[in-house]
């Protein structure tokens, strides 16, 4: 029995076997994906990180670099994604502004043109920046925490979205 196109889950056929959606037939639209993510750690440790005094080299750059690599990798990484010939990727690393905690923000907003999003990418490079961040400063604060990684918004094709 099929299910009405709202609720049924796009990667799973009529019988619940896994398959990768056919976007052959869908326009091809600008789409643009924002995600979002935090990570929890000592205040020393977000010091070391913005004075560039981690051993193993500048925690933001190289943070930066594998989340842009990340995104461009998401099709290698998650089995049904579509390889997408991406536009543009962004991933920028901010300390937070609240006192209260200390703490890495990341964003990474991913584009490009074609006939499927690119949420998965855009959470992708979200996801690999905030553990390059733990590699890199794990010697000297096990307990960091990576949360909060979520979809902030998504543009073109069908549904435009910024998610609650």
């Amino acid at each position: 029995m099929s299910r009405p196109e709202e609720t049924r889950l796009t990667h799973l056929d009529d019988q619940g076997a896994a398959w990768m959606v056919d976007v052959g037939a869908k326009a091809e639209t600008q789409r643009e994906a924002v995600a979002r993510g935090v990570v929890l750690m000592q205040p020393e440790t977000l010091r070391l990180i913005l004075s560039d005094s981690i051993v193993k080299g500048s925690v933001l750059a190289v943070a930066q670099v594998a989340g842009v690599m990340a995104a461009k990798r998401t099709p290698d990484l998650i089995p049904l994604c579509h390889p997408l010939l991406l536009t543009h990727v962004a991933v920028t690393l901010t300390p937070d502004d609240d006192e209260a905690r200390s703490a890495l923000r990341i964003e990474a907003r991913v584009q490009t043109r074609g006939p499927t999003g690119v949420e998965m990418e855009a959470l992708t490079a979200v996801s690999v920046a905030a553990l390059t961040v733990y590699d890199m400063c794990k010697a000297v604060d096990p307990q960091m925490c990576l949360t909060d990684i979520h979809l902030v918004e998504k543009r073109g094709g069908r549904h435009d979205s910024t998610p609650g």
